[in-house]
């Protein structure tokens, strides 16, 4: 399925419609135009001297019924446009679409209105676009905006317009991102061979694993990640332009045709759940959470075996010796704002009647909070995992023996897995009562308990693994060559021994 946010050119059987201007047709993006990094866009432009002028101040294009102009303090309580302006591409995007859709509806002649428009994303682009509190939000900006520079014509731009957005481009960013980071920790985990550190369990250190198997664990994780932002997006796919206020309209629109010029799957079926779902954000946010969780966990890891690159640490202010991985430390502390941000737009749907009410404009700082805080998770982990090297000799010396793999050996040489269990154990008391570990105990000591003791050491111990995608060296060389084929990484710098094992798990995954 492709999920590109570029807009189609509009065409339906057997009927030729005025196409959109060729300006159109590029993705719909967070990002201001010629940014080479995916992120949502600067707030552009400071409030202009009408804010606090109430003689100099517009009428309101929903004020026809009042009298009175709203206090300054409700004008500044109320307004988006603070952060809602980081909407103006979809707004623009959607502005074109509907106008062409009235134009093929002979609701409205487009060219101007579709000129108009072009002029303005030009100027906002530019920073060169006046942006006022006294016109509330992103939509009346542009709508109030466009009637200044084209005229009446831009008031029919609003016929049986909803003002709902969905914003799709921010997850195929993010899928993008998490393939990157996908990929840096694959790499990391080929530049670390055969390199065995403690696994843990209950916060304690347990059965000696491969660091390549640890890191493969997270790659796993991020694939999940990555599914469900996949299902976010299709559930989120349906249009809510044209559902107006919340009945619909009874002007001939083409519902359909708009949806199909914005790219999505069709329009949404019911005009009452268009402007009250927020389900669709909900599911962002949650994707966005689950992802948080699964980096915090990355920077979990135990610091003092790996050594950051200087460029991806920070100093002590007190003591020189130090380097702190203060980007993966903050990767953790970022996590709980991306959770908060879920929790707050949930407690802000609960229990909100039907369909729009104003409470929604509240979703949207979260919203934008949450995508630029995960997206920035992301990156820096990507740029971690690229500069970081391994202390060899400092895990090899905190590697213990494995009791586990021990008790598994006796069974192997025939013993019932309980009794290599009371053995192991009572081998484990006779360290316990000297302060010693496993591996200090002499061979002839161990054969005093059991006679089938043989030598077992700790590569000894990580080979013996060898259930379907287990620590063993070959079980893990099969998990990397399904990820280095499913990835489409590069391998020629792989060692000979890695190629052939991974060549033969990708042959496995094609049959």
């Amino acid at each position: 399925m492709e999920f590109g946010g570029t807009v189609p050119a509009i065409a339906a059987a057997g009927t030729s419609h005025p196409k959109l201007p060729s300006s159109t047709n590029r993705p719909v993006s967070f990002l201001p135009q010629g940014s080479k990094t995916r992120s949502l866009p600067p707030l552009r432009s400071s409030m202009s001297s009408h804010d606090d002028d109430a003689a100099s101040k517009e009428a309101k294009l929903w004020g026809g019924r009042f009298q009175e102009n709203v206090t300054v303090k409700v004008e500044k309580f109320t307004e988006s446009i603070s952060f809602d302006k980081a909407l103006y591409k979809q707004d623009i995007m959607g502005n074109k679409a509907h106008a062409t859709m009235l134009a093929h509806q002979v609701l409205l002649l487009p060219y101007s209105i579709l000129g108009g428009i072009d002029e303005i994303e030009r100027k906002i682009e530019g920073d060169q676009f006046e942006w006022r509190t006294d016109r509330e939000d992103v939509h009346m900006n542009i709508e109030a905006a466009l009637t200044d520079l084209i005229g009446e014509p831009a008031k029919k731009l609003h016929t049986a317009r909803s003002r709902n957005d969905l914003c799709r481009d921010a997850i195929d960013t993010i899928i993008v991102k998490i393939k990157h980071l996908q990929t840096a920790l694959v790499q990391l985990a080929f530049n670390n061979e055969a390199l065995i550190v403690p696994g843990h369990t209950h916060l304690q250190r347990a059965q000696p694993v491969l660091l390549q198997h640890v890191l493969l664990t997270c790659v796993e994780q991020l694939e999940r990640d990555a599914g469900r932002y996949f299902d976010c997006r299709e559930k989120l796919n349906f249009c809510p332009l044209g559902a107006c206020d919340s009945a619909g309209t009874g002007l001939p629109i083409d519902r359909l045709m708009t949806a199909s010029a914005l790219g999505f799957t069709e329009p949404m079926r019911n005009s009452i759940d268009a402007v009250s779902d927020r389900d669709f954000v909900l599911e962002f946010l949650y994707a966005n959470s689950n992802t948080a969780i699964h980096l915090s966990r990355l920077g979990e890891e135990e610091f003092g075996f790996m050594t950051p690159s200087d460029s991806v640490s920070t100093r002590s202010s007190i003591m020189p010796q130090k380097k702190n991985p203060d980007p993966m430390e903050l990767v953790r502390g970022k996590s709980a704002r991306v959770i908060g941000d879920l929790v707050t737009v949930l407690t802000l749907c609960k229990g909100l009647p039907l369909a729009y009410n104003r409470d929604f404009q509240e979703d949207k700082e979260p919203l934008f909070d949450s995508t630029k805080t995960i997206m920035g998770m992301i990156d820096v982990s990507a740029e971690f995992a690229q500069k970081v090297t391994f202390n060899r000799e400092r895990i090899k010396r905190s590697l213990p023996a494995d009791a586990t793999t021990l008790a598994d050996y006796l069974v192997k040489k025939g013993m019932p897995f309980r009794s290599s269990h009371d053995v192991v154990g009572k081998l484990v008391g006779v360290c316990v009562s000297r302060g010693c570990e496993l591996q200090d105990l002499s061979l002839e000591e161990m054969k005093k308990l059991s006679p089938v003791f043989g030598f077992l050491g700790v590569e000894d111990s990580v080979d013996k693994f060898s259930s379907y995608l287990s620590t063993g060296s070959n079980c893990v060389a099969q998990q990397l060559g399904y990820w280095v084929h499913k990835l489409k990484i590069t391998a020629t710098w792989f060692k000979n021994r890695t190629i052939r094992l991974i060549t033969a798990a990708v042959f496995e995954e094609d049959k």
